[in-house]
Order: structure tokens, then C-alpha cells, then sequence
């Protein structure tokens, strides 16, 4: 697929790498031109392509904080019928609570903000370490990507996406759903972060039959 990815920070990094790895055309974007290129540099098949042409790919990845995510969206221009990933959560300043919760989330209102899109709630329960090191964790486990979105088309899309790097992919539902995983997501950090577990975690799923 032809993937760009919205942010050159440590989770854009990851998914360049790994999303390069399983075969896929990565073109990046950010608001830092000179961090954008510094990453694609280090990733060889990586490209940096302006806001306006970032628009032109299969997926979108917002791998942008949340409070972020809106405007760089809207400065790619038209995104009717684009499938975009939302890999955020809606965190405090001090990472240890969520700002949006149980009537709404941080995907329905990306998803209300860039109406005509195809959002798509993943990923957010993932640690940058844990994405970029890929979905093996040993013992013959791998990582959980949990899915929700209110587009069939658009979660195919990205369980295909997730099952490309080798992760254990899970249909989460309609995107409401994401109401569930940015509090899951929240869990995540607080135990990297404030129960000093650090941040090669993850939460995953066992199938007993």
C-alpha cells in the first residue's frame, strides 16, 4: 500500500520502519521539513512529500498527538473517502489521566472534525519501543492491534495494514468503540510511566481455543 505517515516523531519513526519492512511504499510528512527528511534519510525507501501531496496514499497514519491531530489533517487538503488511523489518546499534561471519555473520544472527534473521511481508531495501545522493536514479543505471543471504525472498508484496510507487520489484529467494532481503547490505551502509559514498568509493554489478547 502506499502509506503516509502524519508526524516524524518516535511513533511516525516506527511505522516507517516496520511498515518499510513488510513491503509498503512510505511517504512522510510533518510540520518540521527538516525532521521529515532527517527520518527518511535514515530509512532508506522513505520519502518526504509536501502537505498537499500527502493526501495521495491508500492510508494515512496520524501519528501526531491529539491535540495536534485536527490541524494537521486538515492542512492535507481533501480528505473524502481517505482511510485514516487515529493512533491517538487523549492525554493530560501529565500523561497520567484522559481529557475526553465515556460520551465521546478522540477519534469521533477527529472523525467530526474531517467529515467525508474514513477514520479509523488503532495502534493507540501500542508504545513507540514496542512498535519499532515489531509485534513479536516472545514466547510465540505478538502484540494486539485493536481495531474500531465505523467503515468495514476502512477496517480492512488497516487490519490488513497490521496483519502486513505481523500483528495479532482484532476487530474492536464501530468507532464509538475507541470510547474502550483510549482508556485501555491510558492503562498503557500509566503502567509504563507511572508504575515504572517502561514502555516495552503491551497489552494483548489470549485466544484459549
Amino acid at each position: 500500500m502506499k502509506v503516509t505517515i502524519l508526524g516524524a516523531g518516535n511513533m511516525g519513526a516506527a511505522f516507517a520502519k516496520q511498515l518499510l519492512k513488510a513491503g509498503h511504499q512510505v511517504r512522510i510528512t510533518s510540520k518540521s521539513a527538516d525532521k521529515a527528511a532527517t527520518l527518511a534519510a535514515a530509512l532508506p525507501g522513505a520519502s518526504v512529500v509536501s502537505p498537499a501531496a500527502a493526501g495521495d496514499a491508500d492510508v494515512i497514519i496520524a501519528a501526531t498527538g491529539f491535540a495536534d491531530s485536527v490541524k494537521a489533517l486538515k492542512n492535507l487538503g481533501d480528505l473524502s473517502g481517505k482511510v485514516i488511523v487515529d493512533i491517538s489518546n487523549p492525554l493530560s499534561a501529565d500523561y497520567m489521566s484522559l481529557t475526553l471519555g465515556h460520551t465521546t473520544s478522540a477519534a469521533e472527534e477527529i472523525a467530526a472534525a474531517v467529515p467525508g473521511a474514513v477514520v479509523v481508531k488503532a495502534f493507540n495501545t501500542l508504545f513507540a519501543q514496542v512498535l519499532d522493536a515489531g509485534a513479536d514479543l516472545g514466547n510465540g505471543r505478538k502484540a494486539s492491534v485493536l481495531v474500531a471504525s465505523d467503515s468495514e472498508r476502512g477496517k480492512e484496510t488497516v487490519k490488513a495494514l497490521a496483519d502486513s507487520m505481523g500483528f495479532d489484529v482484532i476487530d474492536a467494532g464501530g468507532l464509538k468503540n475507541a470510547r474502550y481503547l483510549e482508556p485501555l490505551g491510558g492503562l498503557n502509559v500509566y503502567l509504563g510511566y507511572g508504575a515504572g514498568l517502561g514502555t516495552g509493554i503491551a497489552p494483548t489478547w489470549l485466544h484459549t481455543a
